[in-house]
C-alpha cells in the first residue's frame, strides 16, 4: 500500500516553464495518500505552486510547510565551511562563481549568472559581503560558464566531499552544495519516521542525479521518460516524461482515478 508519494519538481511534476498542469494537480488532489515534494528548490518557489502538504527544499537541508508557509527544520554549512569550499573550488574549477541560499533568499557573488529570470537573486559586489550578510546558508551553489556539470560533480567531490555533499539537478554548469550527510534521501526518511511510514510504503519519481538518493531509498521509484541517463540506469521503472504528465499517468493506474 502506498502511504506517500514523493516527487521532485523540475523534469518531473512541473512542465517546461515550471508548470503544474490541471491533469498533474488534480492527481495529487485525488490520491489517498501524504505527498511530499522534494527538490533543490527554496521555499519560496514551492509555494507559488499553491500546493498543500510538505516540502523537503534545498536538497533535503529545509523542510517547508507548504500550509503554514513555514521553515520547520533547517540544516546549515558552517560559515567556515562555506569560504574554505568556495576557495577550494576556484582553485579546481576555472571561473567558478559561488551563490549561497539562506532559506529566504539567496546571495550571489559577481559574475554569478546561473540563474534564469525566473529565480532572483541579490548579487552583492565582493563574495566576502555575501558570506558576512548570510544569516545562515542551508545550500550553496557554485556555476561556471562554460563548465560540464557532469564532470565538475566529480572534481568538486574530490576536491571538498570530505565537508559537504556535492550534487547536481542539471542546470548548466551548475552545483548544487549542502551540508555534510545532508540528502533528499536522509530528511525524507526521517520525515517518514515521525509519521510511522516505512520506505516500502513509499513512491518516488524523479530525473536528475541528486533524485538518485531518494530513488534508491524508496519501496517504489520511477525515473522520469526525460531523465539523466544515471537515474534511468538506477530505475527499474520509467514513467513518461514531464511533458506529458508522467507522474500524473503513474498515479492515475496505480490509484485507479
Amino acid at each position: 500500500m502506498i502511504r506517500l508519494i514523493a516527487t521532485d519538481l523540475d523534469g518531473t511534476l512541473l512542465q517546461p516553464g515550471g508548470v503544474l498542469s490541471d491533469r498533474t494537480r488534480a492527481a495529487l488532489e485525488a490520491v489517498d495518500a501524504d505527498v511530499v515534494i522534494v527538490t533543490a528548490r527554496p521555499p519560496r518557489f514551492v509555494q507559488n505552486l499553491e500546493l498543500t502538504g510538505t516540502a523537503i527544499c534545498a536538497n533535503g537541508a529545509l523542510i517547508y510547510d507548504l500550509a503554514g508557509n513555514e521553515i520547520t527544520h533547517a540544516q546549515t554549512v558552517p560559515a567556515d565551511v562555506v569560504r574554505k569550499v568556495s576557495e577550494a573550488l576556484a582553485e579546481v574549477i576555472p571561473n567558478v562563481t559561488i551563490a549561497v541560499e539562506t532559506g529566504l533568499e539567496t546571495l550571489s557573488g559577481p559574475g554569478f549568472k546561473g540563474f534564469g529570470p525566473n529565480n532572483p537573486h541579490r548579487t552583492l559586489e565582493l563574495l566576502d559581503h555575501v558570506f558576512e550578510q548570510a544569516h545562515q546558508v542551508v545550500q550553496m551553489l557554485a556555476w561556471a560558464p562554460d563548465g560540464e556539470v557532469d564532470h565538475m560533480m566529480e572534481i568538486a567531490r574530490e576536491a571538498v566531499g570530505q565537508h559537504v555533499t556535492v550534487t547536481h539537478s542539471g542546470g548548466t554548469g551548475m552545483l548544487e552544495i549542502c551540508p555534510p550527510g545532508v540528502s533528499k534521501a536522509a530528511t525524507l526518511e526521517s520525515l517518514c519516521h515521525t509519521r510511522g511510514i516505512g520506505k516500502h510504503e513509499v513512491i518516488a519519481f524523479g530525473d536528475m542525479p541528486n533524485d538518485l538518493t531518494v530513488l534508491g531509498w524508496a519501496g517504489t521509484a520511477y525515473a522520469m521518460g526525460n531523465a539523466h541517463p544515471l537515474v534511468k540506469q538506477a530505475c527499474s521503472n520509467h514513467a513518461p516524461p514531464n511533458t506529458e504528465d508522467g507522474v500524473a499517468q503513474v498515479l492515475e493506474r496505480l490509484f485507479l482515478l
